[in-house]
């Protein structure tokens, strides 16, 4: 899929600044009703070049399983942060994404001295220069990388709770209010991981307090 954005804009520029290694970070999962936040972080080298890259949303499934392969052996490093569901109704989900990406960050930090961060529309306080750009995952190559690390690795924990409440349908939602989803957490109640002060969730144990 072809982007209307040059991807390596803000990373040429920086280097030309003199920044070394500039980290991107995004996350996924802040709509679903189950399951924790994803967070993802990579710093990848200037000579990086992958045909096709950008936000994992636009991308195929097959794609993404695809890339995040190439993305983890070529990347100077990555790390991966994750917040679960008791902790987003604890602190709100905003909170909780911003949380999931220092994680993310930190992860890498132990690898590599990060000069630069890039994120995708969530600015955060960190010791370091940092710029939050809206669509970042389809203006940044380094975010879109983290985009798919992010997207892939959440998507996998939902396979592995489709295994154990197959009856949800988690292979296919992957914890998103889908018809079919709101329709089996009626038919077949709330189970731990959901995010119990999400608006559908919340209904539904509300009524069942009743």
């Amino acid at each position: 899929m072809k982007t209307n954005y040059n991807l390596y804009e803000y990373e040429d520029r920086l280097h030309k600044e003199g920044y070394e290694f500039i980290a991107g970070c995004d996350e996924a999962g802040r709509g679903p009703l189950y399951g924790p936040v994803v967070a993802a972080c990579c710093v990848l080298p200037k000579d990086f070049k992958l045909e096709g890259l950008t936000d994992s949303k636009q991308l195929t499934e097959k794609k993404r399983e695809k890339y995040i392969d190439y993305i983890k052996e070529h990347a100077i490093s990555y790390g991966i942060g994750i917040v679960d569901a008791k902790e987003i109704d604890e602190i709100n989900i905003y909170n909780a994404s911003r949380k999931a990406m220092l994680l993310a960050l930190e992860e890498v930090r132990k690898n590599i001295k990060v000069d630069y961060l890039l994120t995708d529309a969530m600015p955060v306080d960190i010791d370091i220069p940092s710029l939050p750009i809206i669509k970042g995952d389809a203006k940044s190559i380094t975010i879109a990388a983290a985009s798919v690390i992010a997207k892939v690795t959440r998507d996998r924990m939902m396979l592995e709770v489709d295994e154990k409440y197959p009856m949800y349908g988690f292979k296919k939602h992957k914890g998103y209010p889908t018809k079919a989803h709101l329709e089996a957490i009626q038919k077949y109640g709330i189970v731990e991981g959901y995010r119990k002060t999400y608006g559908p969730v919340k209904k539904i144990l509300e009524g069942n307090n009743e």
